[in-house]
């Protein structure tokens, strides 16, 4: 459970983004929840200076496509940063458990092997209602983090 609203950080800690280029991937399953995510992560870009030119969006189908997406991303050295959006919700099946454990370890190998940041953007929750919460809702916007570690990581 989240303990923090998402959204809430201080702007006086956020490097200036003005010269960066990211990449998004965005899975188009649940796509109130991950078209949230997306405008909560562009406009927190926009915000901290990155020129809407330099903000490039792909989509892929599900939330396992995000890992080869992210990874065609991340072989175009143009990108400071790539950025994964998505939404699982449990369901009465283990896929669930296969889909996160395999995006997870996902990006978890993109980030160990290449020398550009992915941020991972994947709501991984047990009912629609903790997906609404966390993409905009009463915790805030899991978009607006993922855009700010992905400045933060871009300048690390």
């Amino acid at each position: 459970m989240a303990t923090r609203n998402l959204s809430d950080y201080n702007s006086a800690t956020v490097p200036d983004a003005s010269n960066m280029i990211f990449g998004i991937v965005v899975a188009e399953w649940n796509p109130d929840i991950t078209g949230a995510l997306l405008q909560g992560c562009v406009t927190t870009l926009e915000k901290h200076g990155a020129l809407p030119e330099n903000i490039h969006v792909k989509t892929v189908p599900g939330s396992f496509e995000l890992i080869y997406g992210a990874h065609q991303m991340t072989l175009n050295d143009g990108y400071d940063a790539v950025i994964i959006l998505g939404s699982v919700i449990r369901g009465e099946t283990p896929h669930f458990d296969y889909i996160c454990q395999g995006v997870t370890a996902g990006i978890a190998r993109l980030n160990a092997t290449n020398n550009i940041p992915v941020v991972y953007g994947l709501l991984t929750t047990d009912t629609l209602e903790q997906a609404q919460d966390r993409a905009g809702g009463r915790l805030g916007n899991k978009g607006d983090e993922c855009a700010v570690v992905a400045i933060k990581m871009a300048k690390f």
